[in-house]
């Protein structure tokens, strides 16, 4: 770990000096990127070089208490420095494992988010408008951006699917862990018999990918264009302004008609396709990772039931780490924190564990 850290600190020193070279500054490219390796390297730079200062202080008190002449009480004051050097030690120790965790790469993009009603009919398309809605409250709690790209509403008030964009500082962080099915139990407003139903919804959070990263070829491409059509299926536009697109060679097909323009809706659809296809190969490359080395708080599968949310018992229950909170109706208001805290911390233990294992 120390050799890590060492190396760290040298790339981190080589890349404060290029900051200030005039030719870097006037590389804006250049610059950015690495202003970018700067912040990600000085919280390890930093917390390496406050262990090495209590490294330090244990040399110096253990030479005190080593010494023949020294007097009791400058014995006693060096007993103590040490005790607290060693304390100070083992804390930033397990402080510097966490930091040294390969990060994410994709942590620091902008995400889209996809709801789509599973079984249930029309609970789950209204439990998808609730996911929604609670996604978007936390992510303009957060001072986040969102942009609806698609959406399929019913008549009733719930969405059949619905994608969105959400930009912001650290969007992907936090909400990676929201991948999979969510399941809800409650009595639906038509329920004369007050029973109980089990409707569930997917989501799926992608990284958005950007031109550069992920070149796609027009020709295989095929792009249909249609009139757009609202709840229950009527048409809402005279032109053509809805978009089709389809990938030939993975068959992926996304379809977009939220905007007037049909220029816009080609714009979100190939902003959404171009995500899938990343989380595609994002997939494929973690696929490749012995399954005892993956955290199964981060990566799970699309299919996997990964939340219960029980309105009778006002309970969220997430199944990946045995979370239960028991204030259903404030996390759906958008205060999801608590829960996203608790699943970030736990891949954070699994990953420290792969690293021990190694």
């Amino acid at each position: 770990m120390f050799e890590k850290l060492k190396a760290t600190e040298e790339k981190f020193e080589d890349t404060s000096n290029r900051l200030t070279d005039p030719e870097v500054i006037g590389d804006n490219g250049l610059y950015a990127k690495l202003m970018k390796e700067y912040k990600s390297l000085s919280p390890i730079v930093e917390k390496y070089r406050e262990y090495c200062s209590y490294v330090k202080t244990e040399q110096e008190a253990q030479e005190m208490l080593d010494e023949s002449g020294a007097d009791r009480e400058l014995k006693d004051l060096a007993r103590a420095e040490l005790d607290e050097a060693r304390e100070n030690i083992a804390s930033v120790s397990e402080e510097l494992k966490i930091l040294l965790i390969p990060k994410d790469p994709n942590d620091d993009r902008n995400v889209i988010v996809e709801i789509r009603g599973g079984a249930g009919g029309d609970e789950a398309s209204l439990f998808a408008n609730s996911l929604f809605r609670m996604y978007s409250m936390y992510a303009e709690a957060r001072g986040w951006k969102i942009d609806v790209l698609n959406a399929n509403p019913t008549e009733l008030g719930g969405f059949k699917e619905i994608s969105f964009s959400i930009e912001g500082e650290g969007a992907y962080s936090r909400l990676k862990y929201e991948s999979g099915v969510h399941r809800v139990q409650r009595v639906p407003e038509t329920e004369s018999q007050g029973r109980i139903h089990t409707s569930t919804v997917t989501v799926a959070v992608l990284p958005e990918a950007d031109d550069v990263e992920l070149e796609i070829n027009p020709t295989e491409l095929k792009i249909d264009v249609f009139r757009a059509s609202g709840a229950g299926g009527q048409h809402i536009n005279k032109t053509e302004s809805a978009v089709r697109i389809t990938h030939l060679p993975t068959g992926l097909v996304v379809e977009c008609q939220d905007e007037r323009s049909q220029h816009k809706n080609k714009d979100k659809a190939m902003k959404i396709l171009r995500s899938r296809l990343y989380d595609m190969l994002e997939q494929e490359r973690n696929d490749k990772i012995a399954s005892d080395r993956r955290s199964q708080v981060g990566t799970g599968s699309r299919s996997e039931r990964i939340r219960t949310y029980n309105f009778p018992e006002g309970r969220l229950t997430d199944h990946r780490i045995g979370l239960t909170i028991y204030r259903l109706e404030y996390l759906l208001n958008g205060n999801i924190d608590e829960v996203i805290d608790a699943l970030a911390t736990a891949d954070q233990a699994a990953k420290l564990s792969a690293q021990g294992d190694e």
